[in-house]
């Protein structure tokens, strides 16, 4: 069974970019919006995998179909790939909502969650030795006239079926916070607020920031499972 993670963080602070020193001949990138990657020498690293290039460490699919195809690609006939990135996650969703917009009724929002509960959950059917990543857009929503930050998704009528967190051991959130000496840095918070849905198993991380480095959360979840 292999290990899935999401991140959750507002555009622009960081989600993408915290993919760069991960080791591109270990990761594989499902790129969901299709968009160049927010830093220098990526497309060196990563070439979309095709006919031609077979080779290769990065695909651009945005359904829940492809995204199960390229899983499983990756799981039976890429031993060497360690890491999975799904980047921007939400877009797989709201793509499809898009796409479905004039269907009357309740049906399209059924198999909506469906998709994302399919998706979310394949990591348990992988090899061992995989780490999936999902980096998603957060939201704030009003829970009991509380104001809470969770993963996005494309309305209530999702929400209402499905409790994305809860599918995950590991919920970090992305945050651009701002030291004593008044230095911007870009962050993974480890645990929860009380307003968020932020969360990690006890003693995986030892502060409640991190860098925002998805090789740093991928040597403390190896050290974590190694101990």
């Amino acid at each position: 069974m292999a290990q899935g993670i999401l991140i959750v963080a507002d555009s622009g602070s960081g989600k993408s970019t915290s993919i760069r020193n991960l080791n591109h001949e270990e990761t594989f990138i499902i790129n969901i919006a299709n968009k160049a990657l927010p830093f220098k020498g990526w497309k060196k690293k990563y070439q979309v995998i095709n006919k031609e290039n077979p080779k290769g460490n990065m695909t651009n699919t945005s359904s829940a179909a492809g995204i199960i195809k390229a899983l499983n690609h990756v799981d039976k006939n890429m031993p060497h790939i360690k890491t999975v990135v799904i980047d921007d996650w939400q877009y797989m969703a709201a793509f499809e909502y898009f796409e479905r917009s004039k269907e009357k009724g309740y049906d399209k929002f059924t198999d909506i969650a469906t998709n994302i509960a399919t998706v979310a959950k394949k990591p348990k059917e992988l090899r061992d030795d995989l780490q999936v990543y999902f980096l998603t857009h957060a939201e704030e929503v009003d829970v009991n006239g509380v104001k809470k930050l969770k993963a996005k998704t494309v309305g209530k009528m999702i929400d209402n079926s499905l409790t994305l967190e809860g599918l995950f051991t590991i919920v970090l959130f992305g945050k651009i916070i701002t030291d004593e000496d008044d230095n911007i840095k870009y962050v993974f918070q480890t645990s929860s607020t009380g307003f968020d849905t932020c969360k990690s198993p006890m003693d995986m991380f030892t502060e409640k920031y991190i860098p925002n480095d998805l090789q740093v959360v991928r040597d403390s979840i190896v050290e974590y499972e190694n101990d």
